[in-house]
């Protein structure tokens, strides 16, 4: 069992290794402005987010639609500690360039910004984790509205700078100027890792306890509100990170971008790749930014055969297609396209030996 196990970790490892090669080749093949490249960068951020989000809903089982929230808070978090002080003036133009005096590097930001997220989550859980299911998706839903809306406010306009954008700040280019895939891919990858080795910890298995008896976990000497505190704030801390990356991949920055919409995007990728499956949330978070933003796209554009034009294709038309796709998807694969399995434990079935049975 430990050489098995070794084994699993060493693949695992090799996999991840080659991932990453082939985004760095496809990169250099492709070049930084290619959709490839687009759809595999979104995609990164967006898989951290989905199984941040598969953590509280698929994991713990408890209904949070407060997602976006969070990653507005770190997306904001990272944006004002890393803008120079020098440019500072430029972006708070209508603020007497702000009143944040301080300058971060932008990896102590980005966990500046999960930090943020997950102080947010812990303060916001103390009355809404008493909810359960529908109640408190509506309530965590209201407290990512408020936190757009506080983020907006004029009084804060030298933190936040209002409703205006925020710019200048570090992004996927300047950090890396090699690859401005390979960043989103790494801290994607180290984020989803630490998620993992949770989920298989003695939390992990509480967490999955409580979600598939609440009255039974409680009976074993689980403390309910604890675990659920806990998984609400992990959660959060890693949405934050994901939000401070959206960010980075955006390259300016708006409280309106990160409106509940947003939320229903992450909670259905969460749904198509299964609830309660890692492998699952980031495959499909890649299928979903390429239907949506690539391979589809060409239905947007009108089509002419000589004079005859091809109905319905033009502008909206891609969403459309796309949306029956979903439908389709969420018919055939009632579970999502792993259900609660992961890649690295799916096995082939073996044809069942049958005996020869001889007559005497």
């Amino acid at each position: 069992m430990k050489k098995q196990g070794t084994l699993k970790a060493l693949i695992s490892v090799a996999v991840v290794a080659l991932i990453f090669f082939l985004a760095w080749l496809a990169e250099k093949e492709q070049g930084a402005s290619s959709m490839l490249v687009t759809v595999l960068k979104k995609g990164a951020v967006y898989a951290l987010i989905a199984v941040s989000m598969n953590l509280l809903n698929g994991f713990t089982g408890l209904f949070s639609l407060g997602q976006a929230g969070f990653m507005l808070v770190g997306a904001y978090t990272y944006a004002v500690f890393t803008i120079p002080l020098a440019k500072r003036a430029a972006v708070y133009q209508y603020y007497a360039g702000g009143c944040v005096g301080i300058e971060l590097n932008y990896i102590v930001a980005l966990v500046l910004a999960g930090v943020a997220a997950a102080i947010f989550a812990a303060l916001i859980g103390l009355p809404v984790l008493r909810l359960k299911s529908d109640y408190l998706a509506i309530a965590t839903l209201g407290f990512a509205e408020i936190i757009r809306a506080i983020v907006q406010w004029d009084t804060l306009g030298p933190v936040t700078n209002g409703s205006n954008l925020l710019k200048t700040y570090p992004t996927f280019k300047t950090v890396m100027p090699g690859s401005t895939v390979l960043f989103p891919f790494i801290v994607a990858g180290i984020c989803i890792g630490m998620i993992l080795l949770l989920i298989n910890s003695t939390y992990g298995r509480a967490f999955k306890a409580i979600r598939d008896d609440e009255i039974a976990a409680e009976a074993m000497g689980i403390n309910l509100f604890h675990h659920k505190q806990m998984a609400f704030v992990i959660s959060s801390f890693f949405a934050g990170v994901g939000g401070a990356l959206l960010a980075m991949y955006q390259g300016s920055l708006q409280a309106n971008a990160f409106k509940s919409s947003m939320t229903y995007e992450i909670l259905l990728i969460v749904v198509i790749g299964g609830m309660g499956s890692i492998s699952g949330s980031v495959l499909a978070s890649f299928l979903f930014i390429a239907c949506s933003e690539w391979w589809l796209r060409f239905l947007d554009n009108e089509t002419f055969i000589g004079d005859f034009q091809i109905p319905l294709l033009g502008s909206g038309f891609r969403m459309v297609v796309f949306s029956v796709v979903i439908m389709i998807v969420v018919l055939f694969f009632r579970r999502g396209l792993m259900g609660d399995r992961e890649l690295w434990n799916l096995r082939i079935p073996k044809k069942a030996k049958t005996r020869e049975v001889t007559k005497a």
